[in-house]
């Protein structure tokens, strides 16, 4: 492969490379069963800077080729984490995770779980409610797969809960780590806990914000990495704009490929992990609670203005 850039860190063993055109094109190239995790958020055919809108049908058939080889390239414990939110024609709204479940499911993926992120920000629509959620579509390739529950395991409500009958009557029921997540997912409050993630998207002010308009938490990729891999693996974002899937493999030990068509923002990227080496990197802490107006600023109070029309 042409490799655009490759850092090597002997003391963590660890490495990362980023790899400039197309997936569709260059996939191929890695060895069969290298691949630990897939962690990325495609273009939505939304007409963004970075793809030209397209017909449904046309926008989805590449992808079909794509998983085929995904499958291939995926090792026998592996995943896929597949980011995706709605495509919208004249105001209908066609859900992507839909139509991208019976691509990767024909290939022979399975899906474990279908995760809810929640963000509070975004555009306001007019002719319909506002979105204000993605969808993670999360495979496995087979049914012996990673799953590090230790990771992520949440504070028990009742950890002084024991049992009431059996041989282990009057002896704590629960682990002593914490409770085994359920499959709906709370980031700010209770980790893992249940399958909608509250972490905030990268607008502007948010401290990962580079110019690409649609950027990837790098709290969101660490809650994946850490659940799904093992030190050491490899984990390959297809369509890695920034970097932001790069830095949270690398911030605990995994190596990383990822590619993308757009030098710009290859450049990002490398900016951005030189900037995580050096220990300058703006980066939102994994689990940290997002901000709750009081009601005390004045941005959270009602507008004069409109109290008269309120009270109507």
């Amino acid at each position: 492969m042409n490799t655009l850039s490759l850092f090597e860190d002997e003391k963590r063993s660890i490495s990362y490379t980023f790899e400039k055109g197309s997936v569709f094109e260059r996939l191929h190239f890695l060895a069969d069963e290298s691949i630990d995790l897939t962690i990325t958020s495609p273009p939505y055919n939304v007409g963004k800077a970075y793809e030209k809108k397209t017909d449904l049908n046309k926008y989805l058939e590449p992808y079909k080729d794509f998983a085929i080889i995904l499958f291939k390239k995926t090792s026998e414990t592996g995943h896929l984490c597949w980011e995706v939110g709605n495509y919208v024609e004249d105001s209908e709204v066609f859900p992507l995770d839909t139509f991208y479940y019976h691509i990767f499911k024909e290939a022979g993926f399975k899906l474990r779980n279908r995760i809810i992120w929640h963000f509070e920000h975004g555009l306001h629509a007019t002719k319909r409610l506002s979105g204000r959620y993605e969808t993670i579509l999360w495979f496995s390739k087979s049914d012996d797969y990673v799953f590090n529950l230790d990771n992520i395991r949440v504070p028990a409500k009742y950890p002084g809960k024991r049992s009431w009958k059996g041989k282990d009557k009057g002896k704590p029921s629960g682990n002593p780590l914490g409770k085994n997540p359920s499959d709906f997912w709370r980031v700010t409050c209770e980790d893992w806990e249940k399958e909608i993630w509250e972490i905030p998207n990268v607008k502007s002010n948010h401290p990962e914000k580079t110019m690409h308009p649609c950027q990837f938490p790098i709290e969101l990729v660490q809650r994946c990495v850490l659940a799904l891999t093992n030190e050491g693996d490899l984990v390959l974002d297809p369509f890695m704009g920034v970097g932001s899937a790069a830095i949270a493999s690398t911030m605990h030990n995994r190596k990383f490929i990822g590619f993308d068509t757009n030098d710009h923002y290859i450049k990002i990227a490398e900016k951005r992990m030189l900037d995580f080496k050096k220990g300058v990197l703006k980066i939102r802490p994994l689990g940290k609670p997002i901000h709750q107006p009081t009601g005390k600023e004045k941005v959270s109070q009602i507008p004069e203005e409109w109290r008269g029309l309120l009270c109507k």
